[in-house]
């Protein structure tokens, strides 16, 4: 019986085989050293008796690559010069032979994908990866659990969602036919300096069907119900410190949450409790009148196991000429202020819970420049104590930007705006706050 003690030697020491027919490229190399960072030394290099290589060319390129000065090596001892030859090619080409079973691949990749793990590290590129996982949507991680991701979660779980399919618009449609009418309580489509609304400004093409003639931006309900239905648990609570229109809190109440919403403007709230006195059964909506700077103690006694909002854009939509209005505010008093609403919220969340804000990139009107609202919004959640957890891109309707798109580009560069940033944010432990939400239920209310 051979002897397979596994001895580290110098790097040096070692010969390659002159006569390897098993080639090896930079990329490969690179993934094999990505894996021996990872996960150690988990198969030495096989050695004949004058440290020749038998099998492991790759693996002393791999160690070259990473600097180490040994490897681990077990030497095969007493083959003759054709057993050795034969090895070199069989080592490699019996390794060719095996299969996949690609659904079972697909299970696993997916489960990895679901840990954040760095499925590079299993040696398939992306293109292969890209080709596995594709149009694999009736693939799920538990076996146990039968549906497509979209039967599962209405839309795949990815970081880009598409509001312009077809799907999309017939189930806002459903929403916006129960009633809703998220322009109501904006002074029919102006702000109070008599200004007309350009919904461009904020949600852009977020908007409903009202809102494409009236230019007020309305608030994407099919967004709002993928949010409840994935980061929310049925029944749980819903903070909004910045409420607007009806939408999220009629969406919120057919979908049995409880949302409460802190709004500044009374006309605003006044509309909105209409609409839900019509349209929504317990638990009702609660849109409180008052300045999110003191939303503990307008939501006093509230444990809220999911923070949902969208907040003002800076400047770009002037809703008030009150002063507490954050829209009146230069950007850095508003960035101050925005932070600590965004402190006080996230004081209302239950621990192992999620946040989710809707929010796009706003520019200074002088300059042009963009603020870097995004980043001060995460900076704002991480300051506040939660972790960033997700973003996602959501692909918004073009609207009018195809009759402005090309003069501006022309005259500054700029490109036309057809997306929302969604981030995600986790006070505590993520695995905890999902488990917290159980399953995602997905399926229009009243039984539709």
């Amino acid at each position: 019986m051979r002897d397979l003690a596994v001895n580290w030697l110098d790097v040096a020491a070692i010969t390659p085989y002159a006569r390897n027919s098993r080639t090896h490229s930079d990329e490969q190399v690179a993934q094999v050293a990505a894996s021996i960072k990872e996960f150690g030394w988990t198969n030495p290099i096989l050695i004949d008796e004058d440290n020749s290589i038998i099998a492991g060319h790759g693996r002393l390129a791999a160690a070259q690559r990473l600097g180490s000065d040994q490897v681990p090596t077990i030497t095969l001892s007493g083959l003759t010069e054709a057993q050795k030859r034969a090895y070199v090619i069989a080592d490699n080409k019996l390794a060719l032979n095996a299969g996949w079973d690609e659904e079972m691949l697909r299970v696993e990749l997916s489960d990895l994908l679901g840990e954040d793990y760095d499925v590079a590290l299993t040696g398939f590129d992306q293109s292969e990866l890209d080709a596995l996982l594709n149009g694999a949507d009736d693939v799920v991680e538990d076996t146990s659990v039968k549906g497509s991701l979209s039967d599962r979660f209405l839309v795949p779980p990815f970081s880009v969602l598409n509001a312009r399919e077809g799907w999309w618009q017939d189930r806002k449609r459903f929403w916006l036919g129960l009633g809703i009418q998220s322009e109501l309580g904006r002074n029919d489509g102006t702000n109070d300096f008599g200004q007309t609304f350009d919904g461009q400004n904020r949600l852009n093409a977020l908007m409903g069907s009202k809102a494409a003639d009236t230019g007020v931006s309305i608030f994407d309900p099919v967004l709002c119900e993928l949010a409840y239905s994935w980061f929310c648990p049925h029944g749980g609570t819903i903070v909004d410190p910045f409420a607007g229109g009806s939408v999220r809190g009629i969406v919120a109440s057919k979908l049995g949450r409880q949302y409460v919403g802190v709004e500044l403007r009374p006309d605003q709230v006044k509309a909105n409790n209409v609409q839900a006195f019509d349209i929504c059964a317990d638990p009702l909506p609660v849109w409180h009148v008052g300045d999110s700077r003191h939303i503990v103690r307008h939501c006093n006694g509230i444990e809220a196991d999911f923070l949902f909002t969208c907040p003002p854009y800076a400047d770009l939509e002037v809703y008030s000429d009150d002063p507490n209005d954050l829209s009146t505010l230069g950007y850095d008093q508003f960035k101050q202020d925005y932070a600590k609403i965004i402190s006080e919220s996230c004081k209302l969340l239950r621990d192992d819970s999620f946040a989710c804000v809707v929010i796009g990139e706003v520019r200074d009107q002088k300059s042009g420049n963009y603020y870097n609202f995004v980043g001060d919004t995460i900076s704002a959640f991480i300051d506040a104590g939660l972790g960033y957890y997700n973003e996602a891109i959501l692909v918004t309707a073009v609207g009018s930007l195809p009759v402005r798109a090309g003069r501006q580009f022309e005259a500054s560069r700029k490109l036309g705006k057809t997306h929302q940033n969604v981030l995600v944010f986790v006070k505590g432990d993520g695995k905890k706050a999902a488990q917290r939400c159980g399953l995602v239920e997905v399926h229009l209310p009243d039984g539709d």
